[in-house]
């Protein structure tokens, strides 16, 4: 992959057309908020855009999803974005996995898959990377696509909490809200608003929980059954992946998610000494230092011995 600049990562944006934008599976606010606002700022640029994410887009982001609709055509550029690699793809957006021109992400395990790549792995999230592409492009940013890029940038600081919130974060924060983003009710919806089907699938996942290496690693673990008997949708397991991190004492937090055909799905959680891209990267997968993702085709005790061997390892090269 050929490293950009921000400038010229604007100039490919104008003087191509016909856009396709990917996002990664279980698409979280920072993939669904970075995707949809710059496929509303190509649109109001006269360009033709379209999303696409293998799995479904949660309805809790319907606040500014639901203002764009797929026209259908046939792409001639190919864009990802918050996406480190193309493992993380899924379902019709692994057609495009060989073909992606451009690529924009904050994750320094970006594994440089496309033709051309600006990823900064300082930045708090994709959404605040396409903040400042937009400013550099003097793209408006009107309220829908204000709404999008602040749900990216809080989902990914975990309401701006996280070691890598920056000054620059919240100007930029700030600007998106004179622009007409609706702080309050984002950050409410997106953190203080459950459904008593969440509330019984943490509940069912808490009575899980188990410590190893020490006390050092908490584990717990989501199954399809409780998915079941929760009633929960997939997009109300989000935020469940920071809970085992927030018990004192505790270095590594791991979320395991049965999925289907033998795909066990892991979110790692770590402290400020650990990198949870490190120990996400031996299966595959990838993210940032303190909060990785990877999935393990396997049975469910031979994914859960690996990881937590994995875990296990890595804390002992700490010591």
């Amino acid at each position: 992959m050929e490293s950009i600049t921000l400038e010229q990562a604007a100039e490919y944006l104008r003087e191509h057309d016909k856009y396709l934008i990917l996002m990664h599976k279980s698409p979280d606010g920072d993939a669904v908020g970075s995707g949809y606002a710059l496929c509303m700022a190509l649109r109001n640029m006269g360009k033709r855009a379209d999303t696409l994410c293998g799995d479904i887009i949660p309805p809790m982001y319907g606040y500014f999803t639901d203002m764009v609709q797929n026209e259908g055509f046939e792409p001639e550029c190919i864009v990802s974005v918050d996406l480190a690699t193309t493992n993380l793809l899924s379902g019709k957006a692994l057609e495009y996995k060989d073909r992606i021109d451009l690529c924009i992400d904050h994750h320094g395990s970006n594994t440089g898959f496309a033709k051309y790549g600006f990823v900064d792995g300082r930045i708090s999230s994709c959404a605040e990377i396409i903040k400042y592409l937009f400013d550099t492009m003097k793209i408006e940013i009107t309220k829908n696509i204000a709404d999008a890029l602040f749900t990216g940038i809080c989902t990914d600081t975990g309401c701006f909490k996280y070691s890598s919130v920056s000054p620059q974060t919240h100007i930029a924060a700030a600007d998106l809200m004179e622009k007409g983003a609706d702080s309050g009710y984002i950050c409410h919806a997106m953190f203080d608003n459950k459904s008593k089907s969440k509330i019984l699938l943490e509940k069912m996942v808490l009575d899980t929980l188990e410590f190893y290496g020490g006390e050092c690693i908490a584990f717990v673990v989501i199954t399809k059954a409780m998915m079941d008997e929760s009633g929960a949708m997939e997009c109300e397991t989000d935020g469940i992946a920071s809970i085992p991190r927030q018990i004192e004492g505790v270095k590594i937090g791991v979320t395991m998610k049965e999925k289907e055909n033998g795909e066990y799905r892991f979110s790692v959680r770590t402290s400020d000494e650990i990198d949870a891209s490190v120990i996400c990267s031996r299966f595959g997968g990838g993210g940032h230092k303190a909060a990785a993702g990877c999935s393990i085709h396997s049975t469910f005790r031979d994914a859960k011995e690996k990881m937590i061997a994995a875990c296990i390892e890595i804390l002992e090269d700490r010591k």
